[in-house]
């Protein structure tokens, strides 16, 4: 009996398996990955395609980081790749900074990619996710490594959105027709910081100027992400954003934790300005918990620090702010504390609809942990394991939320976006089901039933939800099950207390109905 219960059991994994690859061939080919300890998803696709002829993408690990913004996928088929040859009517471009004071890092010129839907009174503004950096070492090397998140010196002309930014209905039934705004993320500060750096500006250094700078404990950058979406917002006045019916500020990862960070600031500016937009905010893995690591006694000498040491470090290198009501929960020098939305939610009056993988790859690394790419121990299995119950509780007076039991990190600029469900609903109908219940207490209205927006996987595994995006072996590049990958990764299943005969019921249950 026990051996049949473990046959069994393996088979309705490999049927969460079976379904993960029909979802994944259903949608267009999944490009998730696990990337090694430079930080993930400045090392994948950015969540829009760049059209400009000559142009490359953005790639390869922003130094010695951790938990790199956001991912997506370009998505598409070979007649797609053929339209991306060229520039589009529903291609996003290039507009720089009429202040030429706020920049990006280098000082080169910030800016904004704009698609305007005319007609449309709903702007969507979304900021690029990628880290951060925190000393003049790590700076350095990011700005070795992955100078687009820097620089604007190579920003193409155009860009395609995908997912959420995409202007095909069938890509993005509800938010097409919006005026559709993406910020190249270029300040490296979490969309925080408002100030110059503290010297002078100056050209790239070479020879001996370059090792001259090494033994300097200044840094020759500038810091004004939270500038830059106050002048992107002065600048969409004369294209209407004044006269707004509503505003949704959007990111993911660390764009996401910019949200946080801007939102009230964004519509306060609106106000100012005469607008009477309401102002939300869309969330997309930039929900983060603080590390179990114990911090470095080098850090900020080496590049080891911790999220939460990064960003104390940070703050002062950026003049870095929070929301105000947060900011007075917390002494000084305490402020950090407020980039965790579990802790700055509550002081937020904007409303917020939260998108969280409860295993997020990025909330992993930080752990030193990469699933398909090395050796896992009991220990992280473990950690594994709690992180999905301590997300579950971070977000339990959530108002708004989709939150699948799933590995993978960033959704909403994914192309197969739509394909992800909780409990049987799309992320797409939960935004929709969510927009409307706001428009219904808006004009005193009694919200429609039946239109879920709360909606948080209740099943305790990784991947126990059939609609996750496919695990991938990085050493063989095969699709696996969570069971094959663990045993790859040389764990004992059964010293593990994996009892197949105590799961089988409730896997059952969760190939049924999504988690």
């Amino acid at each position: 009996m026990k051996i049949l219960g473990q046959v069994a059991f393996l088979l309705l994994l490999g049927g969460i398996w079976c379904q993960n690859n029909r979802n994944v061939k259903a949608s267009g080919k999944s490009t998730k990955k696990s990337g090694g300890n430079q930080g993930g998803d400045a090392a994948q696709t950015s969540p829009v395609a760049d059209l400009t002829p000559g142009s490359t993408r953005g790639s390869g690990s922003p130094g010695n980081t951790r938990g790199a913004g956001d991912t997506a996928e370009a998505g598409g088929d070979g007649a797609a790749r053929a339209r991306a040859a060229r520039p589009q009517a529903d291609d996003m471009r290039l507009h720089f900074l009429k202040n030429t004071q706020v920049t990006c890092n280098d000082r080169t010129a910030a800016g904004f990619y704009l698609k305007e839907f005319r007609g449309s009174r709903r702007w969507l503004l979304f900021l690029e996710g990628g880290w951060c950096c925190y000393s003049k070492e790590t700076c350095d090397s990011r700005y070795q490594n992955i100078r687009r998140l820097m620089s604007s010196s190579a920003w193409p002309q155009t860009k395609r959105g995908t997912g959420i930014l995409s202007s095909q209905a069938e890509e993005n039934p509800h938010w097409y027709n919006a005026n559709i705004v993406f910020i190249p993320y270029c300040s490296s500060d979490v969309w925080s910081g408002t100030g110059l750096a503290p010297t002078p500006p100056v050209r790239p250094r070479q020879g001996k100027e370059k090792e001259r700078d090494r033994n300097s404990n200044t840094t020759e950058y500038t810091f004004m992400g939270s500038l830059i979406i106050r002048e992107v917002i002065k600048d969409l006045i004369p294209k209407g954003i004044k006269q707004a019916k509503v505003v949704m500020l959007s990111g993911t990862s660390a764009g996401g934790t910019g949200v946080l960070l801007n939102i009230e600031r964004v519509a306060s500016q609106l106000v100012q300005l005469g607008a009477e937009a309401q102002v939300r905010g869309l969330v997309d893995s930039g929900w983060f918990l603080e590390s179990k690591q114990q911090t470095s006694p080098n850090c900020p000498e080496t590049v080891s620090c911790s999220p939460e040491d990064a960003i104390k470090i940070g703050l002062r290198l950026w003049n870095g702010v929070v929301p105000d009501r947060c900011r007075q929960l917390y002494k000084k020098g305490e402020e950090w504390q407020c980039f965790f939305g579990h802790k700055l939610y509550s002081t937020l009056t904007s409303p917020l609809f939260v998108v969280q993988w409860l295993f997020d790859e990025e909330q992993l690394r930080v752990e030193n942990i990469y699933m398909g790419g090395q050796s896992l121990s009991e220990e992280q299995w473990q950690y594994i394991r709690n992180l999905g119950t301590e997300l579950k509780n971070s977000l339990r007076d959530v108002t708004a939320v989709f939150a699948p039991s799933c590995l993978s990190h960033t959704m909403i600029t994914k192309s197969n976006w739509m394909s992800f469900q909780v409990r049987g609903t799309s992320l797409a109908r939960a935004l929709h089901c969510w927009d409307r219940n706001l428009e219904a207490i808006r004009n005193n209205k009694t919200p429609a039933k039946g239109c879920p927006f709360h909606l948080v996987d209740t099943c305790q595994w990784p991947q126990c939800n059939p609609t996750c995006p496919a695990l991938v072996d990085q050493a063989t590049h095969q699709e696996l099950t969570l069971l094959q990958m663990l045993v790859a990764m040389g764990l004992d299943l059964q010293k593990l207390g994996l009892d197949p005969q105590g799961e089988t019921d409730s896997l059952a249950s969760m190939v049924s109905n999504g988690g």
